[in-house]
């Protein structure tokens, strides 16, 4: 016991020699910690609630950042309040040395964070959304204090910092709800029938069990000339935003089988994908 009481000594005396009470560093390290085990048991409740509810999942999982910001907001203002009592000297030295971190060590962390709390705020996008930035598209997957996480159909994470928000274009596809406009490009030859092409695919799309269809929600197919080829452009929604690459497999399978059935030729040149991806 006394070994103990003699191994802490030297710590307790540096902070004493600087003016910082030892209880009160330890009381913000169990704070901070209690902090970190709540966002993380919030997080995985929330998240376990919302892919039980396909419905309201995006709206479910917006709550997860919410959730992180307000009890890290909280645990910082407890951690930090009992700075404000600290003498003028004190609190000066605190401000330089922490004005310094910023501004040489922790310059990239600050603007994170900074931008963390303007998607908090702002909402371009939340936890469930399909966005692309700065060319990585995928489901948001997490919007931590520093980065968000995409995850694209290949199943790989994507780390996107928050700082991106100010100076990269964001696209979002559903814009918070479950459903969303799903594109599929299928090419003809130039001397196909396009009303039967158009027919072909605009009944793939209605007959597909992953479509969504209401007044707000209409399929349409349109006709663009590439010159060399018809592209037979179909759109429609899908109920669950997450059936957007099964749904337009689906129809692209499901059109092609038919050309080929009714004698409409595909052609032979190699077509690049229009949309990038």
């Amino acid at each position: 016991m006394t070994g103990t009481a003699r191994g802490g000594r030297p710590l307790q005396s540096a902070f004493e020699q600087v003016g910082v009470d030892s209880a009160l560093v330890g009381n913000a390290v169990a704070v901070l910690l209690a902090a970190y085990l709540l966002t993380r048991v919030a997080a995985a409740a929330l998240t376990a609630l919302a892919e039980r509810s396909p419905r309201y999942r995006v709206t479910l999982k917006m709550f997860i950042p919410l959730t992180r910001f307000l009890v890290y907001g909280v645990a910082l203002y407890v951690v930090l309040g009992p700075l404000l009592q600290l003498s003028a000297t004190q609190l000066v030295a605190v401000s330089g040395l922490l004005a310094a971190a910023i501004g040489f060590g922790l310059r990239d962390l600050f603007a994170g964070v900074v931008g963390g709390i303007v998607l908090i705020t702002e909402q371009p996008y939340q936890v469930g959304d399909k966005v692309e930035v700065d060319g990585d598209y995928g489901e948001v997957t997490d919007i931590g204090l520093r980065a968000t996480t995409l995850t694209t159909a290949d199943d790989t994470a994507v780390r996107v910092p928050n700082a991106a928000t100010f100076t990269k274009n964001v696209a979002n596809a559903n814009d918070g709800a479950p459903e969303m406009l799903v594109v599929v490009d299928l090419a003809v030859a130039t001397d196909a029938d396009l009303d039967e092409a158009t027919a072909v695919v605009r009944d793939a799309l209605v007959t597909s069990k992953f479509v969504f269809v209401d007044d707000d929600h209409p399929v349409a197919v349109l006709v663009d000339d590439e010159t060399y080829y018809w592209t037979v452009r179909g759109k429609a929604y899908v109920a669950d935003l997450r059936d957007e690459f099964v749904f337009a497999s689906d129809v692209t399978e499901r059109s092609l089988a038919a050309f080929e059935e009714r004698g409409i030729e595909t052609p032979d040149i190699p077509v690049e994908r229009l949309d990038g991806r």
